[in-house]
């Protein structure tokens, strides 16, 4: 048969293009991995890298060797065992053109064959890196599994192993019965359409053999199929049920036993030469396997227990709440009764008034929404920016605790304009943030935040020494160049300076990787595509480039085990802008606890504005023992172990032992601001939602289910996030730094439970759980937000706001468990025509069937207990922020006082004439209400606003009066 060939010219070009390729690949791969382990040296955890790497190419090369030998010896095996003579049939004939093409060239058909299978096993294998490392240095548990009484680590660490391990030898030797079976066909060994024999012996035994360690493989997965049941669904819940334990266990003992013998009848097929004795014993496995293992457990489903089912299944699913609570932390709740009131009493509004704890710290300003607001007020400079998201987070000063909404001013690269996105400012001078940003949660003078935090450079009650903000979450793949440069003094832009001059600096921080030596000037040239890294002048021995500046990212890339908590928060630490970041660790193999996806038992109405979503994997396991800090100037990451009882931590202290430091180095300033994470609290309140309750039966009916409600104030139906709040529960004598949840009836919009748990130190980590009796109907945040907006006089403001230009926003509902009772509040922003952010409108109470409306909390509390609406202009003792929208309620009787103005008796000609002003502009607004102008209404409410900042403005600067007798 002839066989194409190239010319030797053509061989060349083919030879040189190809090696070309592959040297572009090698170049592409050898580069992202050295700039890998530079980066793992900056931030001081080679280890990790080396680590990693090092078991993923073991893997790779031990299981890539072992399926290309065992497939290989079973060809060579085929290929030696050919008869030395072939029948001459038709068959033969037609085979024999492709023998002679591959006879000459075996080796290298064999050698291909090799690689390709070394390849693509090592590939797969090198990705289950961390199941061969939890199977080594696995740790135990310290509980048993109640029906095989195994310590639940071979579970965790063992048993997905075992799997991986009998998954890899059934291809291996199915790979080698299929390519046995071809070579014995092109060989002669098997004989299809030849008369005679159909296989010589040396083909019967060899594929015999095959055959037999294929059912030997079956054997051993039948056995681990016993201890996969504690993961079965088959009873409608995870863990095995009574049709699992008394007819699937017996099934897989006896498939087990008819496999064995199957695979000893192909075995002795070697010997007696007689495929009818190993047919006969896959005939009746297979039989066996419909009938025992699939028929037989059907019917004692259907026969057995779906009449009984609740008596039936009562053991396993009291297996299943014991296991569920302890695998994902809910099994020490605290549940107490809480009988809500819905009727305003005088006791109870004695009680809303007398509230020291809750409604003072009640939060009016919504980090969902603010940041537009944040953008605006304390951007200052177009590139500075803050995260869609911001924070919330306590601080202790002068002796009171506060919640703060925060937020670090970060480079947004993506805001860079005009002359600003040339290379060289970019990367070189514009490369960080500046400053930390904080306002109290319950204050918002004028509507807007107040700034006890901010400004460049950073002043405020919080105190801050190092405002640098090098790494951030709004830098995402970008980079920057930081050091001196050898021509140049300090080229990085600061901040602004007085006189129109810019402040410049130059990076001293240990963060980054030396772009000194041609190295790796050309690795970081080759990973960014950047020729400018290679000839700039710029860059010097000195210079240093940032890169993976995202503190999640670096905390996943240092602790690759670890799920990382998609909302990371800045906190201000001996001065320094600190990024803390929750690590869970997680496993799948708790039996009978139930299996969630994570990806969406967290996923709510902010997850991709500000948050990120966590990864669509099962889990069974999930305990938050990794609090990780991320320094926003260096860049520094550190990791704390935060739950010492975990044994999944424990194991992954035993592969990397010098990663984690202990909870004793937790310093108490930092473990002051250490917050309950989100994405824990929202699995845990969805698992609460129905194992809460104890009764197997009732558990089986649903009975008293509840349900994560839908956000209200957004559209869609994702749900309802969880709140940080300042807030003081019944029964408890001050208040805590919680995060909250409601949960509603089970396919009901009422209200059903309050869930808390406290972020603070003394009992950080307590879950609380307000139940509400199930024969009352108290309303639940979907009805509150529906009986707040179909208000008369609220449905008539936000129809009129939500015109000409301006835009209603809805802020958090908040739940307050107060006066016997739940207070609702919700604040009602408006992102006025040429504002283009949210300024604080009005504030919307609810307490049973009571509305309350106002423009700020205490008249609203005050509305709400007269029944009678109050002024939106005059409760809060300033102006509502300029809107294009009519007014829905008149103005006060006088215009309100500005802060800061001087005493009586000692005003300034200036304050004298500003004050007049804001009475001038405050009588044409009251004309433009009386006469229902909307456009002039608009603008006199432009004007008071002027008015009342040039009256702060001329107050400030007013001279100081001699004091008389």
């Amino acid at each position: 048969m002839p066989t194409p060939t190239l010319s030797r010219r053509a061989r060349i070009i083919l030879a040189v293009v190809v090696g070309l390729i592959v040297l572009v690949i090698l170049i592409g791969v050898f580069s992202s991995l050295y700039v890998d382990w530079l980066w793992f040296g900056s931030v001081h955890h080679q280890e990790i890298f080396t680590g990693v790497l090092g078991t993923r190419v073991m893997l790779f090369f031990l299981f890539g060797l072992v399926m290309a030998l065992i497939v290989g010896v079973n060809l060579i095996i085929g290929y030696r065992s050919r008869p030395p003579f072939r029948p001459m049939s038709a068959e033969q004939q037609s085979l024999e053109r492709y023998r002679t093409v591959i006879e000459p060239r075996r080796g290298k058909i064999l050698a291909a064959i090799a690689v390709v299978l070394v390849l693509f096993t090592g590939l797969a294998a090198q990705g289950r890196w961390q199941t061969w490392l939890l199977w080594q240095n696995g740790t135990s548990f310290g509980i048993k599994d109640p029906q095989f009484h195994k310590d639940l680590s071979y579970y965790a660490f063992t048993y997905p192993f075992q799997r991986f391990i009998v998954g890899f030898l059934f291809i291996a030797f199915l790979l080698s019965l299929i390519g046995a079976v071809i070579v014995h066909y092109l060989f002669g060994g098997l004989r299809i359409q030849s008369p005679g024999e159909k296989a010589t012996p040396a083909a019967r035994a060899h594929l015999s053999v095959l055959l037999g360690g294929l059912v030997a493989l079956k054997v051993v997965s039948y056995y681990l199929d016993r201890y996969g049941l504690m993961f079965s669904n088959r009873g409608g819940i995870t863990g095995a049920s009574y049709t699992d334990i008394n007819a699937v266990l017996p099934a897989k003992t006896i498939l087990l036993s008819v496999a064995l013998i199957c695979a000893i009848a192909f075995v002795a097929n070697v010997f007696f030469r007689n495929f009818a004795l190993p047919a006969i014993a896959l005939v009746l496995l297979v039989l066996s396997s419909v009938l025992i293992g699939g028929a037989y457990p059907a019917i004692v489903q259907q026969f057995q227990v779906k009449p009984n089912a609740n008596e039936k299944e009562k053991p396993y699913i009291e297996r299943n709440i014991q296991a569920t609570r302890s695998a994902y932390g809910i099994a020490n709740v605290n549940y107490s009764s809480y009988n809500a009131t819905t009727d305003i009493t005088p006791v109870e509004e004695q009680k809303i008034k007398a509230n020291t704890g809750t409604i003072p710290n009640a939060r009016l300003l919504d980090p969902n929404i603010l940041a537009p607001t944040f953008d605006q007020r304390q951007r200052i400079l177009n590139y500075y920016s803050f995260n869609d998201k911001l924070d919330i987070d306590r601080y202790t000063i002068g002796g009171k605790t506060q919640d703060y909404v925060v937020g670090a001013r970060e480079l947004d690269p993506t805001k860079l304009t005009g002359n600003q996105t040339n290379w060289i400012n970019e990367h070189l001078v514009y490369t960080h943030g500046n400053g930390f940003v904080a306002a109290p949660a319950n204050q918002a003078p004028g509507g807007l935040p107040n700034f006890t935090t901010g400004d460049l450079p950073t002043t405020g009650n919080i105190k801050v020494t190092q405002p640098d903000i090098y790494y951030g979450e709004l830098f995402g793949q970008d980079y920057a160049i930081v050091g001196k440069s050898s021509k140049q003094g300090n080229v990085e832009f600061d901040r602004p300076g007085p006189n129109g001059t810019d402040i410049k600096n130059t990076y001293a921080g240990g963060g980054g990787v030396k772009l000194g030596g041609v190295v790796n000037r050309l690795a970081f040239a080759i990973k960014y595509r950047e020729r400018n890294m290679l000839l700039s002048s710029r860059i010097s021995s000195d210079s240093r480039i940032l890169f993976n500046r995202d503190p999640r990212q670096i905390v996943q890339k240092v602790a690759p085990f670890l799920k990382v908590d998609g909302d990371p928060y800045p906190s201000v630490i001996n001065g320094r802008i600190t990024w803390i970041v929750d690590g869970y660790t997680t496993s799948d193999g708790y039996p009978y606890a139930e299996r969630e996806t994570l990806g969406d038992v967290t996923k709510d109405s902010l997850t991709g504005r500000g948050t990120s979503g966590q990864p669509n994997q099962e889990v069974n396991y999930i305990r938050n023992s990794v609090k990780a800090t991320v320094d926003a100037y260096s860049g520094k990451v550190t990791l704390y172990d935060f739950n010492n009882s975990d044994p999944v931590l424990k194991t992954w202290m035993k592969v990397f032992p010098d990663l984690i430091k202990p909870t004793s180095a937790i310093s108490p300033e930092l473990r002051s601001h250490f917050r309950y994470p989100e994405d824990l609290f929202k699995v845990q309140r969805k698992l609460i939602a129905s194992y809460h309750v104890s009764d197997p039966v009732q558990f089986f009916n649903s009975q008293g289910f509840w349900d994560v409600p839908s956000d209200p104030t957004q559209p869609g139906l994702q749900s309802q996030p969880p709140y940080y709040l300042l807030a003081q529960n019944p029964g408890e004598t001050a208040p805590r730094f919680q995060l909250t949840s409601v949960l509603s009836a089970l396919k009901r919009p009422n209200m059903a439970a309050y869930v808390s748990v406290s972020s603070d130190p003394q009992d950080y980590g307590k879950i609380r759980v307000l139940e509400l009796p199930n024969d009352t109907s108290v309303s639940g945040p979907v009805q509150v937000q529906s009986q707040l907006r179909s208000t008369s006089v609220i449905s008539r403001d936000i129809s009129l706001f939500d015109q000409g230009g301006s835009n209603v926003l809805y802020g958090n509902l908040l739940t307050l468990p107060v006066a016997n009772g739940l207070l609702y509040v919700e604040p009602l922003y408006v992102e006025g025509q040429g504002t283009n952010y949210p300024q604080l409108r009005e504030v919307m109470v609810l307490f049973g069937s009571n509305v309350g409306y106002a423009s700020n909390l205490p008249d609203a509390l005050q509305n709400l207990f007269t029944g009678q609406n109050v002024s939106a202009t005059g409760g809060s003792g300033t102006q509502p922020p300029p809107t294009t929208t009519a007014p829905t309620t008149p103005p006060a009787s006088s215009p309100p006082p500005a802060t800061g103005t001087s005493p009586p008796g000692s005003t300034s000609p200036g304050v004298a004439a500003a004050a007049a002003a804001v009475k001038t502009a405050y009588a044409h607004l009251q004309a433009a209400f009386n006469s229902n102008d909307l456009k002039a209404y608009s603008k006199a409410q432009a004007e008071l606003s002027q008015a009342i900042t040039n009256l702060q403005r001329a107050s400030k600067t007013a001279p100081t009066p001699t004091p008389t007798r």
